[in-house]
């Protein structure tokens, strides 16, 4: 579920350290929101990251 539709940003993996620099896995998750934009002319719900909402790839659906 957390792929942006528009640009394909997903999540990326690295590592987590420790004040003792003990290594653990852990992942950043994209900032994606459900919205309604539009497509061809028709209203449909896709996943958008907020970069492409804010920077205006797509056209909401108001």
């Amino acid at each position: 579920m957390a792929n942006c539709e528009v640009c394909g940003k997903g999540v990326s993996f690295g590592k987590k350290y420790s004040h003792s620099h003990i290594r653990t896995n852990r992942q950043w998750k994209p900032n994606v929101q459900r919205v309604r934009v539009i497509v061809e002319k028709t209203p449909t719900k896709l996943y958008v990251c907020t970069r492409c909402l804010r920077s205006g790839k797509v056209q909401r659906a108001l």
